[in-house]
């Protein structure tokens, strides 16, 4: 008769522990995070719906547009980047973009010039005129693009504008504003005006953020308002500085909405090709070349993207990108 016995242990072997698969359990943490995850992705849903809709897709459409050729005779052909090299060959382009780059020249320095001094007089008021002065100073960025180059399109009309008044109490004639040799002083006014109270508040909230200590410290050194001003405030807020410098670059390149108003009333100063956007725009709206119109505009945001990146490579050691 058989004796049913156990079966044996397989021995383990001395020195070699077992190997048990670790018991995942959710924690509090875990679902907290998981909830703050979902509702994160609720508030975020509804701005990633219209980004996606309104200029991720235009954009995806645009760039397909640009990359086709539409004529009456032969239709919609695709036609790769032959767009692209007729726009960097076009002349009318390139003499949009030398403009555009004068502008850049005198336009940007005149607004840093402008908001770094004005955040410097306001870093230094300790009473309530400082808030006020802020808000004089900002107020021209709050005013929408178009109603302030309509506002200063009547002010420098030789017929509405005070210009005509004011003068006449010396004896003298208004200049022209609105004319050819005058236009390209007239928007940098307008531009300068309007962004660099933007720019001001960028820089003078930089300021507030340095430690007050340094400047004790540079007083007792002997060094007056002016020497800490360049010295120590500038250096201190040189990022800062890099991303208002791109900013201003970025809106230049793109100049678009102030010329388009006042080409109505600058007795043809301004043609329609003045910037590359209006010279897209008149393609695309006036002569329904939708696709060389596209290329013309990616073109430009080529040239933005490469004078972007290289003004932060050659500005690396300010702006800590290096």
């Amino acid at each position: 008769m058989a004796i049913l016995t156990a079966p044996a242990e397989t021995p383990v072997p001395a020195g070699r522990p077992t190997k048990r698969r670790p018991v995942k359990r959710k924690t509090g943490i875990d679902v907290m995070d998981r909830r703050r995850q979902r509702w994160g992705w609720l508030f975020v849903g509804p701005f990633a719906l219209v980004f996606v809709g309104f200029l991720i897709v235009p954009l995806i459409y645009a760039f397909w547009m640009s990359l086709q050729t539409s004529t009456l005779a032969a239709g919609t052909q695709f036609t790769w980047f032959g767009n692209y090299a007729r726009a960097f060959t076009d002349p009318i382009f390139l003499e949009g973009l030398g403009r555009v780059g004068r502008f850049a020249i005198v336009m940007i320095p005149a607004q840093i010039i402008v908001a770094t001094l004005a955040a410097l007089v306001l870093d230094n008021l300790t009473t309530a005129l400082s808030k006020f002065s802020r808000l004089m100073i900002f107020v021209p960025y709050a005013v929408p693009g178009v109603i302030g180059a309509l506002m200063w399109g009547f002010l420098y009309s030789p017929r509405f504008g005070p210009a005509t008044d004011l003068f006449a109490l010396f004896g003298a004639a208004a200049p022209s504003f609105l004319d050819q040799d005058s236009i390209f002083g007239s928007l940098v006014n307008i531009v300068t005006w309007q962004w660099a109270g933007y720019y001001m508040i960028i820089i003078y909230a930089a300021l507030r953020g340095i430690d007050t200590s340094i400047y004790e410290a540079a007083r007792l050194d002997g060094a007056n308002g002016r020497q800490i001003a360049l010295r120590v405030k500038l250096p201190m807020i040189s990022s800062s500085m890099v991303m208002v410098l791109i900013f201003s670059l970025i809106g230049t390149l793109q100049f678009f909405t102030e010329p388009q108003v006042l080409r109505a009333v600058a007795q043809g100063a301004i043609p329609v090709s003045y910037t590359p956007n209006m010279y897209a725009y008149s393609l695309a709206f006036s002569y329904s070349q939708f696709n060389y119109a596209s290329a013309i505009s990616f073109a430009l945001g080529i040239v933005v993207f490469i004078g972007s990146y290289l003004f932060l490579f050659l500005t690396r050691k300010q702006n800590g990108l290096k």
